[in-house]
């Protein structure tokens, strides 16, 4: 695949989006699939196929798929995943850049931290919605859908980088509207449990 301006625009938006949902299983799609040459990625991204990178990912994506299925638990593995994806997510953005100019890849770096943080946040969010929920098979199974869009999405950024980006910015759209209803909704239940006092 050539790499254009535009086709690493694309490639940005959409691995950016999949490091939101799961920055291990990102960086791990992204090193298999460049270790046995079924794509190349940008001369920025080599390094990802690297055995350690792959061994190290592969053992920190085993480790998320457990620690995030656990109910009450995986709220404490987001919130602190905030300062691991979408740091991770720049870094990536930034270095699949490298051969644009200076100005074009800070602004390729700040547009994927973004992307990863409404990523994140809409995965977080959804998160303390179905958390309460007295059984685990819904944390399992919107856990597991994270993981499966997280690889998917990496693949076809590869294979595909503008059908991607065009699939992340529905998702980013439907990410801010379940936002703003996680919100609402939150801010409903505060308000029954703990009602402002009468003046």
């Amino acid at each position: 695949m050539p790499f254009t301006p535009s086709t690493i625009a694309a490639l940005v938006i959409a691995a950016s989006f999949a490091a939101g949902l799961n920055v291990y299983a990102t960086v791990l799609t992204l090193g298999l699939l460049a270790h046995v040459h079924w794509v190349t990625l940008p001369p920025g991204l080599e390094t990802l196929s690297n055995w350690w990178i792959i061994g190290v990912s592969a053992t920190l994506f085993f480790v998320e798929f457990i620690a995030d299925k656990i109910p009450g638990f995986d709220l404490l593995w987001n919130a602190l995943h905030t300062f691991i994806r979408v740091p991770v997510a720049a870094l990536l953005a930034y270095r699949a850049t490298t051969q644009l100019t200076p100005g074009m890849q800070v602004l390729a770096t700040a547009v994927g931290a973004a992307i990863a943080l409404a990523a994140h946040g809409s995965k977080t969010a959804a998160r303390a919605l179905v958390t309460p929920s007295p059984e685990p098979v819904s944390n399992i199974a919107l856990s597991t859908s994270e993981d499966v869009a997280a690889v998917g999405i990496t693949w076809l950024a590869t294979a595909h980088p503008w059908a991607a980006a065009s699939v992340v910015i529905a998702l980013l759209l439907a990410s801010i509207l379940m936002i703003r209803w996680v919100v609402k909704a939150l801010r409903g239940l505060w308000q029954r449990l703990w009602p402002s006092p009468a003046v």
